[in-house]
Parts: structure tokens; C-alpha cells; sequence
């Protein structure tokens, strides 16, 4: 599995303590930015992993900022992409279970470093169930196609 990885200013400082849990994992990944807890607009790097991933290019992004929130809905507004902000590890699970997110979006400020480590644990080794929820994905994905 290919993983992209990016974070705002605000959460540069977890994404690197990411960097180090997809390491001991053994991830395949690669940094998109940014590199430095210097102002920066979190919605470029949210298109630049939600791109890579919408494209194929990459698995899978996990996406870091203050709260998670921003960086979700910008993501989201590429095509193919479903991100989800987890703020536990059972959020995590459900996001990959019932919605095959493809995206993590986490908040820097609020999740506790332990909790972190474990949410992104989670995310990455769930599997989507398909089934009944193979349909609402598949809903989702044809608004994406419609002229709204």
C-alpha cells in the first residue's frame, strides 16, 4: 500500500510523529508537505494528496491540520476522494468498514500522541466490508457524476 502524506503548519509537528508510527509499520509513503510549522493554506495540500490518491497513484492519504476538519473538506472536493476526520480509533474503523474513506484526516490539537499512533494503526490495516455498504458508496460516487 502507497500512502500520501501532508499536514498545515499546524500539524506539521504530528504528521512527522506519523512519519515515525509508518516507519516502525513499515508503510511505503511519501512526505507531500509541508515542511515547517510556517503559515501555509492547508486546502493546497489537501488537493495535492487527494489528487494523488484520486488518480491512483496512491493506496491511500492521511491529511494533518489544527482540527481535521479543513483539511477533510477540501479533500473532499476532489473527485473519487472520501475523507474522514477520526478522532478515536473505533471512528477510524468505521470510516474504512462502512465508508471505504481512502483519506485520514486528522486533528493535530486534540488527539493525544498514544491515540494518534492508534487511530492511524487502525485506518491502515481495516478493510471496506462491502456489502450493503458497497451501495451507499457506490450513491456516492454517482453525485460526484451528476450535474448538480
Amino acid at each position: 500500500m502507497k500512502i500520501a502524506i501532508a499536514a498545515d503548519h499546524a500539524g506539521y509537528e504530528e504528521k512527522e510523529k506519523i512519519k515515525k508510527t509508518l516507519d516502525k509499520m513499515g508503510a511505503d509513503y511519501t512526505d507531500m508537505g509541508t515542511d515547517s510549522t510556517a503559515s501555509v493554506d492547508y486546502p493546497d495540500f489537501a488537493r495535492k494528496v487527494g489528487e494523488a490518491v484520486a488518480d491512483g497513484e496512491y493506496d491511500r492519504g492521511i491529511l494533518v491540520c489544527g482540527s481535521g476538519t479543513g483539511m477533510a473538506i477540501a479533500a473532499n472536493k476532489v473527485p473519487g476522494i472520501r475523507a474522514a476526520v477520526a478522532w478515536n480509533e473505533e471512528i477510524a474503523r468505521l470510516s474504512r468498514q462502512h465508508n471505504n474513506a481512502n483519506v485520514l484526516s486528522l486533528a493535530a490539537r486534540y488527539i493525544p500522541d498514544e491515540e494518534q499512533e492508534k487511530i492511524v494503526k487502525t485506518w491502515l490495516e481495516t478493510d471496506f466490508e462491502g456489502g450493503r455498504h458497497e451501495r451507499r458508496v457506490e450513491k456516492i460516487e454517482q453525485i460526484e457524476k451528476e450535474d448538480l
